[in-house]
């Protein structure tokens, strides 16, 4: 089982995942000061990379990268296999949270690996932001109830570059790798501040307040404008100019445009042909603006068919991909968001879509689905 989207690279599609194995084990720790609606492990688990041939579907290797009890309790929404995995194209990094980051080769072969926590996630409901990259420095965000810190680790040999503490409480977003003025930049969104790290050397760069507790979509970067959101017990979608960009960018005019109308909870925003959508909390209302200004493009539109939300909206070939809990696709078109269809894979999903070429891979509870446009073909 597994919430992380799956990855594509050429032929070879890369998943990671968790199976019960064993003897049922005593009791596990009890859960931390709030938990509620989470699941336990009552035994070990494999935590496993998988590799899948992309052209037939068939698995080519699953390497059990670690044989333990899982250490904390999860949501009974996600996974212990909820951060999605990353490559270079020479190698796989698979982030497991509190139960490790690992390295393996396109053969299945783990290089190295590193124990970054355990981390006490706020009411015990599990890790889920995944690592990002660029060249040989992976940037892993550790937000918990504990110290929080940001690492980055050398894609090489596992070492650690540099690690600088956050003072933040528990967050889900997942760190994005920008180029501002042409330089290298790890941003990271947080209940006190976001903040953009200097890859090399890990110094704060600029902040900007005025994010929620419990963040959970990741950010956003195009054309020196970030955009962020979060719905907990503040509601806030901010775009920020990250040109020359320097300390607290809260009341500067960085600041582009902020609202507090419908911002997204779990998926994460998208941007496609500057136009940014986004759906309110993790509900079926999306909501349409323009990236630089914050102008509403479109109405608010309510998406009949499609009840809550986890998985981020994607979009391909002039359409937009949004898929619900049930499992249910509705296909929008980009420019009106017209519905055009809506496909039923009666499977609960939780992850993002994944798109490469002409294929739309969509990963349920029990399955991987590959949904391929092909090719019309005329009659002679």
């Amino acid at each position: 089982m597994g919430h992380s989207t799956p990855i594509v690279w050429e032929d070879s599609i890369i998943l990671t995942s968790t199976s019960p194995t064993g003897p049922k084990l005593p009791p596990p720790p009890p859960q931390p000061p709030g938990a509620h609606n989470n699941i336990d492990a009552h035994r070990q688990h494999h935590f496993s990379v998988i590799s899948i041939d992309r052209n037939t579907g068939t698995i080519r290797w699953q390497t059990n990268v670690r044989t333990a009890r899982p250490i904390g309790s999860t949501h009974e929404t996600g996974t212990w296999a909820s951060a999605s995995p990353i490559t270079d194209g020479k190698k796989i990094f698979a982030y497991f949270g509190s139960n490790g980051l690992y390295c393996l080769s396109f053969e299945g072969k783990v290089l190295w690996e590193r124990q970054l926590g355990p981390f006490t996630m706020k009411h015990g409901h599990g890790e889920g932001a995944s690592p990002a990259l660029h060249n040989q420095t992976l940037v892993v965000n550790c937000d918990h109830e504990g110290q929080s810190f940001v690492t980055a680790i050398n894609t090489q040999n596992g070492k650690e570059i540099w690690r600088k503490n956050r003072e933040e409480p528990t967050s889900w977003a997942t760190p994005i790798i920008a180029y501002p003025d042409t330089h290298p930049q790890a941003i990271i969104l947080g209940t006190k501040a976001i903040r953009s790290y200097d890859l090399k050397t890990g110094s704060v760069l600029w902040s900007c307040r005025g994010l929620s507790h419990n963040v959970v979509a990741s950010p956003i970067h195009a054309d020196d404008t970030l955009l962020a959101g979060s719905s907990y017990d503040t509601r806030a979608i901010i775009a920020i100019s990250t040109k020359n960009a320097k300390g607290d960018l809260t009341h500067t005019d960085h600041v582009l445009w902020r609202s507090n109308l419908r911002p997204p909870y779990v998926p994460s925003p998208l941007l496609a042909n500057n136009t940014l959508y986004y759906l309110r909390h993790y509900q079926n209302i999306l909501t349409q603006r323009h990236a630089k200004t914050g102008e509403s493009t479109h109405p608010t539109v309510r998406l009949s068919g499609l009840l809550n939300i986890y998985a981020s909206p994607v979009a391909a070939n002039g359409n937009l991909y949004i898929t619900d809990q049930q499992g249910t696709t509705l296909v929008l078109d980009q420019k009106t968001t017209t519905p055009k269809a809506t496909n039923d894979l009666e499977e609960p999903i939780n992850s993002s879509l994944a798109i490469a070429g002409n294929q739309l891979f969509i990963r349920g509870s029990k399955h991987l689905y590959c949904i391929e446009d092909m090719p019309s073909r005329t009659s002679k």
